[in-house]
């Protein structure tokens, strides 16, 4: 399989044909489970050194000696990471660039979706707190050894369920506003896109590149919190209404992340939206299960979001 023939059936092995990751390393978001179990195989079976994060320690030592023995890569390692908890994430971001002085890859594939209303530890709506607001303080902490790796990427998996609902900046906590779940998991997956954009600008001068991907719909542990009912109307009409959803096989939806990661094609490219291991179209209306609707990459959004999310953290970032 070449690029030209790369699509909605293409699968992690096949994206990652002739690539060579020797020397390379890779952290990974979500690892223990999924897409991200998946992500992490794929590039270790080319080489790559990787480091699964994820919440559960055992679990993630479990998968790190599977993918070892099945790849025959001794290099992995494991991260304990809580994205819906600050000090986790200070505490893992110090661990990672002490491990990990130059990162090459890193892949923001954890999530949460369409859960009932929660709070993370401090106090933040759980979807867009853990997927956007806890991405952004690991990705901006660990800046330091991306930069360090010279042509390092970023890839933050967003969704096409971004086109749900813009970012809103007023009310991004769910404060006044009554709380929907699918309206919470758009915001935090155009949040995604948009964070993509942002630090693609900031950082692209000083050699990482950022994207965002929209893996497919996959039946994976993200979808825990839905019920049948959803997933039924899922595969008739989406979740919101509209097109029914087509579902991609594992290997098939973590095959855009590691094309985003590694592909030589994307090469000077960044601050994209990525889909079905090619760069998306603008979608031709809301309901298109097919490209990107403007407000998952429009400019003047990311610089709020950005400034925003600076706020919640209580940290400047200047790179």
């Amino acid at each position: 399989m070449t690029a030209a023939t790369f699509g909605f059936e293409t699968t992690t092995d096949e994206a990652l044909e002739g690539i060579d990751l020797t020397g390379k390393t890779v952290l990974v978001t979500g690892a223990s489970t999924g897409l991200g179990k998946e992500t992490c195989r794929a590039l270790a079976s080319k080489g790559a050194r990787v480091i699964l994060a994820a919440r559960n320690a055992d679990k993630l030592k479990e998968v790190a000696a599977e993918i070892s023995e099945s790849t025959g890569n001794s290099q992995l390692s494991v991260l304990v990471v809580d994205l819906g908890n600050f000090a986790s994430i200070r505490k893992a971001a110090g661990e990672a660039l002490e491990a990990a002085p130059t990162l090459d890859i890193l892949i923001n594939n954890a999530g949460v979706m369409a859960c009932p209303l929660d709070r993370t530890s401090e106090g933040h709506e759980m979807q867009f707190g853990t997927n956007h607001i806890g991405h952004f303080l690991f990705t901006c902490l660990l800046v330091p050894a991306l930069k360090a790796s010279g042509n390092a990427r970023v890839v933050n998996l967003s969704s096409g369920g971004h086109k749900f609902s813009a970012v809103n900046l007023d009310d991004w906590n769910f404060e006044t506003g009554e709380y929907d779940k699918w309206q919470s998991y758009g915001r935090s997956k155009t949040a995604n896109a948009l964070f993509a954009v942002a630090l693609d600008k900031r950082l692209k001068d000083q050699g990482v590149r950022a994207f965002s991907v929209h893996p497919g719909a996959i039946v994976t542990e993200l979808g825990r919190h839905l019920t049948e009912a959803d997933i039924t109307k899922m595969r008739k009409e989406g979740p919101r209404g509209g097109a029914p959803m087509t579902f991609k096989q594992i290997p098939q939806g973590a095959a855009t992340s590691v094309w985003a990661a590694t592909s030589s094609s994307l090469d000077g490219k960044g601050g994209l939206y990525l889909e079905n291991v090619s760069i998306a179209e603008p979608a031709k209306e809301t309901a298109d299960t097919n490209g990107y609707l403007p407000h998952a990459v429009d400019p003047g959004d990311a610089e709020g979001l950005w400034t925003l999310t600076e706020q919640i953290v209580d940290q400047r970032f200047e790179f």
